[in-house]
This record gives C-alpha cells, structure tokens and sequence, in this order.
C-alpha cells in the first residue's frame, strides 16, 4: 500500500506531479488524512488536525493558490509556533485553546511556497523535557525522542513528507534518528525563529523532519525563501572525520557497532575515514551548552511563572531547568559565552580539514518507554557550535528501532552538508 498511494511519496515527487498536473493537492491531503486516521490512535503524533479545514486549503491550492516550490505539498509543525488559524499550546496546558493573531515565519514561508500546512504536531512542555502523549512509529512501547516528537513520528509513519521542528539541545537530530527519518539542524540562525515560543535565545534552532536529503534541501530553500536547487553529489569522495566525541562511554553498543559498520561501509565506498576527536576548547563544550540553556530558562519563561506556575511541570519547575537556573550567575553566564565563542573558533578550524564531521547523533536505539525523550548528550555541543548537523538512518538496535548517524558540517556551509549527506545517503541506503 505505501508504495502506490500518495502519502507514501517524497515531497520532491510530490511537487512535480502536482505541477504536471499528474496529481491534486486534495488527493495527496486526503491520502495523507487516511494515513492520519489509521495511525494516530497508536502513535499520536498531532496536536491539532482538522480534517476538513486541510481539504479545504488543499482545494483552494488546486484551484489557483500560491505557486512555489512546496505546491501542494502537505506539511507538519511543531506546536510551539504560533498559527492564525490554528491554536498554539507550546505543550502545556496553560495555552490550551490559544489562537494567535499571526504565523510564525516558519509556518508563514512553506504556505508562501505553495505549501499546505495539515496541522500542529506535539511537543514536549515549551519544548523542554516533559513528554507529551506521542510513542514511536516502530513499537509503541518506545519514545520517538523529543522535544519535536510529533514531527518526527508524523515524517516516520507517513502522515506527512515534511515537518517543522526545534533544537535547543538536541530536539531535531534525535528524534529523527529515533524515529528513522532525516533530521536537519541548519548552522544556528539560517532559519527563522519569529513567532516561536523562546527557550533559549542563544540556542534555538528551527530544523526539519524529511525522508530524504533532497526533501531537506526542498524545505529548506522554503523555509529560507531561496531558490531551490537540488542537491548534487560531490566532485569529489568525501574526507570525513569520524568523531565519536568525549562522550562516547555513553553510547549504547548498538549506537557505537552502527557507526563503526557506517565508517566502514563509506570507506570502501571511497570516502576517506580519519579518526579524530574534537579541539581542546571543546572539552567543556556539553557544560556550556547546559548553562546557555538554563540561566535563559527562567527568563524565558517569566510570563508562565509569574502568573502560571502551578501549571507547569515538575519537569520544568523542580527538577530541570528552572531550578537551576534560579542558581546560576550573570557572571556565569557571560564565562559560558566567552567560553562558547572560543570554542566555535577552534572548531572551525577544526572542522575545516574535513569535508564533514562522521558521529553519533543518539547513544542508540529509542528507549523503552514514554516517561522521558532520550539523553541529548551527543547533541548538545553541536548545537552551542552553531554547526548544521544532518542524521541519516543507518541500521537498527536490538528491538529492531531505527539507528542513525550524524554529519556535522562546517558552520555556514550548508549546502556542502546536504550534498556530502547525498552522498552517504547513498551509499547507506535512503529511507524512502
């Protein structure tokens, strides 16, 4: 079934049948919506989803609408971008019922683009760490990983070809390579984060939930209101860095034998492997991270505390990062960003020997259960680095879960990321 019915299509394909007339929006919606009503029960991937509001959008795109690269194809995003005609929650039950006045840029630039946007899918609390009701598309019994839960679930399972998420820590990369799909984390600000709701300032990062890295490329160059161009392989076979960073105790086996077999793999693909590990500057790198994050959080959410704060989680309030950035100083904070910026300088020195960074982007497989989302260990200093990352599935973990691996690229260079990603890709194996 997948094979022969709409949802089951990449964007790209999706496009240029619709511009061929070979295909309708409402056909690709509805084929979407019946993916939707079979599987939310289990999976439970959206937040808010109106049936008849998607036709509807998607019978005005066929009827004249916006032209652009996403002509209508359906999209996903994250509950913590506000929507005029949709309600924004941010995952907490103090905005239940919460109609902006205006979209976000990110939900604003896809509709520009031709894009029909079918709902808002789940987050964790303010895209921190307190789960929302979202399980893993391959064994429910799993997390999808978080905070862009649903977007990540809704790409996997095949009720939409794109989604919107965030990342902060690491809330795009994991739980794409939990879920199995391709995640991308664009260098820090390529993006825009207009009309989302602050986690920290200094961190967050909008990124993109596909099943492929030309999809990515196509969402993206919507997202950046840029013209598309698709992503070619490189002239070259890539010299890659196989990193597997301070924390590499932390993987599970799963997580180190997929990488280990990845490197492999590409190498005798032609890709040159070097081993190495990331500048003395660096060392520190995950510590800063956390810092960055919790010293913004009570500050970024002053208005939920100083009138709400019975509502919010003890996930957030007691025992994260509310807590303990009530203990943090300004002086702490400005010793993490001189230390941040030191280490960016070096990385990029770094990083500039090799056409992309080879590492984990999860310690494994999705854990058991739905209480927590996964350690962001092998994420977070990425995001402090301001570095585009982009994980691909690899191979699978002992319950049969998706496993991946993360590319990292050179701050700003983009572009040369997707198409190294192209070409792992490849060699790897695409998804879809």
């Amino acid at each position: 079934m997948l094979n022969s019915e709409p949802h089951s299509l990449s964007a790209v394909e999706l496009a240029r049948r619709v511009v061929r007339g070979q295909l309708t929006s409402e056909a690709i919606v509805r084929s979407c919506l019946d993916r939707v009503r079979q599987r939310e029960p289990v999976v439970r991937a959206w937040a808010h989803l109106d049936r008849e509001q998607a036709l509807a959008v998607a019978r005005a795109s066929d009827t004249g609408g916006r032209n652009g690269v996403l002509k209508g194809v359906p999209f996903g995003i994250k509950d913590i971008f506000d929507t005029v005609d949709m309600p924004t929650g941010y995952g907490s039950p103090i905005y239940t019922g919460c109609r902006p006045t205006f979209d976000a840029s990110a939900a604003a630039l896809p509709r520009a683009a031709g894009g029909v946007l079918m709902g808002k899918t789940v987050t964790t609390e303010f895209a921190n760490r307190h789960p929302g009701p979202t399980s893993n598309p391959h064994n429910r019994n799993h997390s999808p990983g978080g905070s862009s839960s649903g977007s990540a679930a809704a790409v996997a399972d095949f009720m939409v070809p794109l989604a919107i998420g965030t990342q902060t820590g690491g809330s795009v990369i994991r739980p794409a390579a939990y879920c199995g799909v391709v995640g991308f984390k664009p260098s820090y600000g390529h993006l825009p984060p207009a009309g989302m709701h602050a986690n920290t300032e200094s961190l967050d990062t909008v990124g993109t939930m596909a099943r492929s890295v030309e999809d990515t490329a196509l969402f993206r160059a919507a997202l950046m209101a840029i013209p598309y161009e698709p992503p070619s392989m490189p002239d070259r076979r890539p010299r890659l860095a196989l990193c597997r960073t301070p924390h590499w105790d932390a993987a599970q086996p799963d997580g180190q034998a997929v990488l280990e077999d990845a490197a492999k793999r590409l190498a005798t693909a032609g890709a040159e492997i070097i081993e190495s590990e990331l500048p003395p500057e660096c060392t520190d790198i995950s510590a800063i991270q956390a810092t960055h994050s919790n010293y913004e959080g009570p500050r970024n959410h002053a208005p939920e505390l100083l009138r709400h704060a019975a509502l919010l989680s003890d996930d957030l309030l007691e025992h994260g990062k509310l807590a303990a950035g009530n203990k943090l100083s300004l002086d702490d904070f400005r010793r993490a960003w001189r230390a941040a910026e030191r280490a960016r300088a070096a990385a990029g020195q770094w990083a500039s020997q090799f056409d992309a960074i080879l590492t984990l982007p999860a310690p494994g497989e999705a854990p058991r259960g739905l209480q927590h989302t996964g350690s962001a260990v092998f994420n977070a200093l990425w995001t402090v680095l301001y570095v585009p990352c982009l994980t691909l599935p690899a191979g699978t973990g002992p319950n049969g879960l998706p496993v991946g691996v993360q590319l990292v690229g050179r701050r700003h260079a983009d572009n040369r990321l997707l198409e190294v990603g192209l070409w792992v890709e490849s060699k790897l194996g695409a998804r879809a």
